[in-house]
Formats: structure tokens, C-alpha cells, sequence
């Protein structure tokens, strides 16, 4: 499968999205950018002002705040994945509602499923919500966790949305010190990688 050209069929379809109401109001879809063989997969909540203009994620202040912590950690954005829960920002920014992210939902799906992912940073509530319905990111952030999703095993690793970052001083120390554990997580899987037994051969 050449993931680049099944990305741009996902975000060629995104463009063309009138499932839910945003796409009247906003200026631009924000499919998602990265790396399409990328082994980490970041998801935010959904675009704002300076994403819907340039139909980018992360790249008004929060974002800036993602590139500076990923450069502190050894990574860019060149390394990994990253989108959000809904592709066309809602008015105000106000939260997503049930709907919008139901009506999404299928876009992020089909984009991990192509991707594959082994490591999945969720930024923020809804993104963490979206794997974990029920939990809470005040207990949950800085804490990974293996999970089977549709087949695929990933490790999930909850943080803080950046934006709230820089709304909050604790959540910034908060979202810093959990990205500190990101190079742990990682080491994490290639440990894995290399104490994995050999796959052994099915004959027929």
C-alpha cells in the first residue's frame, strides 16, 4: 500500500466532508500533516484560527509549543503524524460536539488504519476520550498504556492539549514533564522490538 497516496485520497474526501455543519463556516479542512511512515501518531481536538487559514495543524501558539517541546526530545515534525479528532474547526473554537466528532470519526479511523502507528500521543480530553471514553486526563496524563485497537497494538500515551499548556502554569510544568517521558515510551517499544521471540513459520 503507498500510504502518501491513501492519505491524499483521506484528505481529498475530507475536503469534500458535509457531514456535519463546520464546513459552512470554516476556511479550510485540516486533514493532517506528517510523516506517513511515522511510528508516533500526536491527535489533537480540532483546528483553530491560524489552522483553519492555513488548513495546517499546530501552527498557531500551540502549536509552536508542540515544535519546541518535540525539538527538546530529539523529534520534528518531519518524524511523526499529526491531526485532530475533527478536520474543519468549530466556530469560536468552542468544543466538539457529539455529533461533529461522530461524523469525523471515520477520516481519523481510515488514517491510523494506513498508518499504523505504534505510538498514539493524544493532546487533550477529547483526543485521549476517543480511546478511553471514560477516562480522566487529570489522572490519566504522562501515563502510557497498551491498548488493542481494531487489530492494531498501540501504546497510548495521554497529555495535556498545548493550548491548555498555555492557559494554565501547572499544566504547562505538567505537559513539559510528560513530554520528558515521551524518549522513555519510545525506548520502551524498541526494547520490545528486540526482546520480541522470532516469528515462527507456518507451513501448510
Amino acid at each position: 500500500m503507498d500510504k502518501k497516496s491513501e492519505l491524499l485520497k483521506v484528505a481529498e474526501e475530507i475536503k469534500q466532508c458535509k457531514k456535519c455543519s463546520l464546513y459552512k463556516t470554516a476556511t479550510n479542512p485540516v486533514p493532517g500533516a506528517g510523516n506517513p511512515d511515522a511510528e508516533i501518531f500526536f491527535i489533537g481536538e480540532a483546528p483553530g484560527y491560524y489552522e483553519d487559514q492555513s488548513g495546517i495543524p499546530f501552527v498557531g501558539r500551540a502549536g509552536k509549543l508542540l515544535d519546541s517541546a518535540l525539538l527538546e526530545i530529539g523529534l520534528k515534525r518531519s518524524d511523526i503524524f499529526i491531526g485532530n479528532i475533527l478536520k474543519h474547526r468549530p466556530p469560536n473554537n468552542r468544543d466538539p460536539e457529539p455529533n461533529e466528532i461522530k461524523a469525523c470519526s471515520p477520516f481519523l479511523y481510515r488514517q491510523l488504519m494506513i498508518i499504523k502507528p505504534k505510538i498514539v500521543v493524544t493532546l487533550g480530553r477529547f483526543a485521549m476520550n476517543f480511546f478511553l471514553p471514560s477516562a480522566f486526563i487529570s489522572k490519566t496524563h504522562g501515563k502510557s498504556q497498551h491498548i488493542s485497537w481494531f487489530g492494531m497494538d498501540i501504546v497510548l500515551f495521554p497529555m495535556y492539549h498545548p493550548a491548555a499548556a498555555l492557559r494554565n502554569g501547572k499544566v504547562l510544568e505538567d505537559f513539559r514533564k510528560d513530554f520528558s517521558r515521551l524518549p522513555e515510551v519510545i525506548k520502551g517499544l524498541d526494547r520490545e522490538k528486540k526482546e520480541a521471540p522470532p516469528k515462527q513459520e507456518t507451513l501448510f
